[in-house]
């Protein structure tokens, strides 16, 4: 099995996700003092994000996070959706319950990024939530971060009971590349596992890393998988940096 596709893979095999709320026209940062330890060693999100999707299959199982960019566009991992058709495909969006709440459109298609670890799902109608803004940059080393997702909240491959239901988020930071083995270092971002057992799991695939520019979150990376170490949250986790892809994306989506 290919590395960059464990945190989906065995999310699929367990039916787990590592990977009504229109926003205003900015996401705040909320003054919420930091993050009390589940993604594994994170907690429940402390705030709606608009812009956060849950990929489903049309009976409504969770396989990938993604993030809302335009009205109609959503940008995730490549592997969540390699292979998958528009018509097995939909989307939760804007909501921290991944069963209820938010906007649930299909989507009408699919994206593939030729080399990188990133995909676009278009939409089949526009959703009222506020997209994530692309950041200028992912930043770096050392810049704060946070994580957001459904995924898996234990580090075991074999699982530890459901996914859960409620969001959860951890706040991280990025760190040196050669911290992640086998990182592409101009295109992806190495990103802490806090304590050496904090981080993104099985199903947070294709979901938000995200950062605070003035006081509002922009997106900067989608989980891609580990940087070392088949179990979860042992090793630092790579993920695609977003923003070297604007102009792939807005070739699709329009700009971002």
């Amino acid at each position: 099995m290919r590395a960059r596709s464990l945190f989906t893979a065995v999310a699929v095999a367990l039916g787990m996700a590592f990977a009504s709320m229109g926003a205003a026209s900015a996401q705040p940062v909320p003054d919420d003092g930091g993050v009390s330890p589940m993604i594994v060693g994170g907690g429940n999100a402390t705030q709606v994000y608009s812009f956060m999707v849950s990929l489903q299959s049309t009976s409504g199982g969770h396989f990938c996070g993604g993030s809302l960019i335009k009205a109609n566009w959503v940008v995730t991992a490549k592997h969540c959706v390699q292979g998958r058709t528009p018509a097995s495909t939909r989307a939760r969006i804007g909501t921290t319950n991944r069963t209820s709440g938010g906007t649930l459109a299909s989507a009408s298609r699919i994206v593939l990024h030729p080399s990188a670890d990133l995909a676009l799902v278009q939409l089949s109608t526009s959703v009222t939530q506020t997209p994530a803004k692309i950041s200028t940059s992912s930043g770096a080393v050392g810049t704060a971060t946070r994580i957001i997702g459904w995924g898996q909240t234990c580090p075991s491959s074999s699982g530890c009971g459901a996914a859960p239901v409620t969001l959860q988020q951890l706040d991280t930071s990025i760190v040196a590349d050669s911290r992640c083995s086998g990182i592409s270092a101009s295109t992806e971002i190495c990103t802490n596992n806090t304590g050496g057992n904090k981080g993104a799991c099985y199903g947070d695939s294709g979901g938000p890393e995200i950062k605070s520019v003035g006081g509002v979150w922009e997106l900067i990376g989608a989980t891609s998988r580990s940087g070392g170490g088949a179990t979860c949250a042992t090793a630092p986790s790579i993920y695609v940096d977003v923003p070297v892809f604007r102009t792939w994306i807005s070739g699709y989506a329009g700009t971002v």
